[in-house]
């Protein structure tokens, strides 16, 4: 018992792993952030998530919780994936937020995410996701970090349909 406790504290010791993935997106910044910055869209941008329930305080305030699941991480028992992540900070006037996975069956407890759009020309949006996780025991550091950002640049790549689905329910 005593060892598994070191091997934990050892692992919490190491330094963070550490990477980040942009992508752009051809669409103005405001309608970019109204699909990337509401729990109710994840689904839509996000072709992993299946669900995304509110767990506790308001959506866009820091302290709100919610619980994605879905197909995010392949599970050994073939179960869905889940993370309980909680909003540290947001500022829809520079267009970020901070999040952190604090539960999960992926091993990514205590990682923290960030996600900021820059304005890339007249009709378009830089779109930067960077992260830093707890090293995660038995894991590679460059395949869990080319895992990481090879999902969240999928996820990228797709707000531009999210964008006009949304367009095309709103006509």
């Amino acid at each position: 018992m005593e060892n598994t406790e070191r091997k934990k504290d050892d692992l919490k010791n190491k330094k963070k792993w550490r990477g980040s993935v942009g992508g752009l997106v051809d669409a103005p910044i405001d309608k970019v952030w109204a699909v990337v910055s509401r729990s109710c869209r994840l689904q839509d941008w996000m072709p992993m998530v299946e669900r995304c329930t509110d767990l506790g305080g308001e959506e866009g305030v820091p302290g709100y919780v919610r619980l994605v699941s879905g197909f995010m991480f392949p599970q050994e028992d073939g179960d869905r994936s889940w993370i309980k992540e909680r909003l540290l900070a947001i500022n829809p006037s520079s267009y970020s937020y901070v999040y952190q996975m604090e539960a999960s069956n992926v091993g990514l407890d205590g990682s923290i995410n960030s996600l900021k759009l820059v304005e890339y020309g007249e009709d378009s949006t830089l779109v930067d996701w960077s992260f830093e996780i707890d090293p995660v025991e038995g894991a590679s550091e460059d395949y869990t970090i080319d895992y990481l950002a090879f999902l969240y640049k999928s996820c990228i790549k797709r707000i531009v349909g999210a964008i006009e689905t949304s367009d095309g329910n709103s006509k």
